[in-house]
């Protein structure tokens, strides 16, 4: 594949290249659950909710927020039009837009993670922002805005380091960058004791 962006940085080089065999974000331990409903696509979590089962989107919160015992619940919507788009706010197309379901997280997977007995206001607006970010990486995922860095010596061509399943293209070149920092600096420290 293609490097997307390159960077020279002294005699090394940075390439970003497209992850074509990312992880599903949704597969890891995530503290939210995604509950999506969609007749073409597999989307979130696996879950028990049956859509059928309710009278529209303000009967299923309300179910979810009783059974999960909620401290955060946020609707998702879904923009389909070449390509995808998932987002925690709606989108302003009609036709190819709406929500498919909510991502959720409940009271006491709030109080364990964050250690606290209560779930407060200042805490239910962090934890709605951690949600909102989810959302955001999954967007990357299935928007195919997943990408790996490559660091070559361009003396002689040798493979520096690489990193694969960075979301977005600009956060990759900054850890890719980090990384030739980091590797930078352990060089001087060699040079230093005398080692180089």
């Amino acid at each position: 594949m293609e490097a997307t962006e390159t960077k020279q940085i002294g005699k090394y080089k940075i390439e970003i290249i497209p992850d074509n065999d990312p992880q599903n974000p949704r597969e890891d331990d995530n503290l939210g659950t995604m509950v999506c409903f969609h007749n073409r696509y597999t989307l979130g979590d696996k879950h028990d909710y049956n859509s059928d089962n309710y009278r529209g989107w303000d009967e299923m919160k309300d179910a979810i927020s009783e059974t999960e015992n909620v401290g955060v619940i946020l609707p998702l919507y879904l923009y389909d039009h070449s390509g995808i788009t998932i987002s925690t706010t709606p989108f302003s197309c009609q036709w190819d837009s709406g929500q498919i379901g909510f991502i959720f997280i409940s009271k006491e997977k709030i109080k364990e993670e964050y250690s606290t007995t209560r779930v407060h206001k200042k805490l239910v607006k962090q934890v709605t922002e951690y949600l909102e970010n989810k959302v955001k990486e999954y967007d990357q995922y299935l928007r195919g805005e997943v990408y790996g860095f490559r660091i070559t010596d361009t003396t002689n061509g040798e493979e520096i380091d690489s990193c694969w399943g960075v979301y977005g293209e600009e956060c990759c070149m900054t850890v890719g960058e980090s990384s030739l920092m980091n590797h930078i600096k352990y060089l001087e420290g060699l040079e230093v004791e005398g080692v180089m």
